[in-house]
């Protein structure tokens, strides 16, 4: 009850210090002995410390009123990445300003508000603090107020006055840099018996070699890239660029359904890279979420994976077209388009998936990137 009511005081007049509390207790006692004796000097010396701690009281506020704050931009981020903050203290008046405190409010999550020392600040000039916070957990992160706090010049009454100072951070999920990913690299291999795999890339002969990968089951011999192979001691074959460019495809985050926590942050990270992917690859990517709909955007992409959360209200359906669908609900994996992949995220070890479609199952317990890795 009395940090709060002290919190209170300070935030709408001034609240009294340790010092400040210890004089105002000598000044009752001089004031009661003064009444007791009727002894002259002591009330003047108990007047002169209450006239002292009015001073005290007064000026703090004075002080912080005409302090103007502004924030500079603040830059997207990935999720472990550093977010680095700038508060702008301008001081309009023709007063030094001495003995400040600033306290930047941060959005919960980003840990204890941190706090600078300014010593004085002179007329007509402005003091810049620039600070860094590491930030782990992706999202968007909405800051309303600084405080600014001063005890000038006695340091017996402290006052704190806030200033709304919006501004709005984005940090991004984490891009696993995937080196391959059969799950899209085997899309719409499926959609046609006429045009399989060797006619494919006979049709990508004269495409430009996008990379090398290790052989796989039904690749064609001639793909194989003989130096690379002589190199690594294993078959290595080359990607072509137009085996699968122009492919058109759908990440599906399905946030309707209600995920564990870190399950869910696990499946966000693995459709930032698999969408990251597919762009690499030359796919005609899209992201799909219950609330955000259809994507294409790179940046609209990184913006609606950092706000996305569980549970949302589905406000509009996939579209029509081969969908990797990301879920952690067993009974999704059948009633996908045809030419769809699944990625399916289970707590639960060796389960078995009795599906028409092809696809993956992510084991939340082991690392995500070997698995995304995987051949389906």
């Amino acid at each position: 009850m009395l940090p709060r009511f002290q919190n209170w005081l300070e935030t709408r007049f001034s609240s009294p210090s340790y010092g400040g509390l210890v004089l105002l207790l000598i000044a009752i006692s001089f004031f009661g002995a003064a009444t007791n004796t009727m002894v002259g000097w002591l009330y003047v010396l108990s007047g002169l410390i209450f006239a002292l701690l009015g001073l005290a009281a007064v000026l703090p506020p004075r002080a912080l009123k005409s302090l103007q704050v502004q924030r500079s931009p603040i830059y997207p981020v990935s999720a472990g990445d550093e977010l680095t903050l700038e508060l702008i203290i301008t001081n309009p008046t023709r007063q030094s300003k001495t003995l400040l405190q600033v306290i930047d409010c941060v959005p919960e999550g980003l840990g204890k508000p941190p706090k600078r020392a300014i010593e004085n600040l002179p007329p007509q000039e402005s003091y810049s603090w620039i600070y860094s916070l590491k930030v782990v957990q992706r999202g968007i992160y909405h800051w309303s107020q600084v405080d600014l706090r001063s005890a000038t010049p006695l340091g017996l009454f402290w006052s704190r006055r806030s200033r709304e100072v919006t501004a709005k951070a984005i940090v991004y999920p984490l891009v696993l840099p995937l080196k391959q990913c059969s799950l899209l690299d085997t899309l719409g291999q499926e959609d046609s018996d006429q045009f399989p795999q060797e006619k494919r890339f006979q049709s990508a002969n004269i495409g430009l070699t996008r990379g090398v990968r290790p052989y796989r089951k039904g690749d064609p011999p001639r793909l194989i890239h003989w130096r690379s192979t002589a190199r690594f001691g294993e078959l290595r074959v080359r990607e072509m660029e137009l085996s699968v460019g122009g492919q058109d495809v759908v990440i599906c985050l399905n946030s309707a359904i209600s995920w564990q926590p870190e399950v869910f942050e696990d499946a966000v990270i693995a459709v930032a890279s698999l969408y990251f992917y597919a762009y690499r690859s030359q796919l005609n990517v899209k992201l799909w979420t219950a609330r955000s709909g259809l994507i294409s955007s790179q940046q609209g992409v990184l913006e609606s994976l950092a706000a996305v959360t569980f549970s949302e209200t589905r406000e509009n359906n996939p579209p029509p077209l081969p969908l990797i669908w990301v879920t952690c609900d067993m009974t999704e994996v059948n009633d996908l388009p045809r030419g769809s992949r699944w990625l399916l995220f289970t707590e639960e070890e060796n389960v078995a998936v009795d599906s028409g479609f092809s696809g993956l199952t992510i084991n939340s317990a082991e690392r995500l990137k070997p698995q995304l890795e995987r051949i389906v």
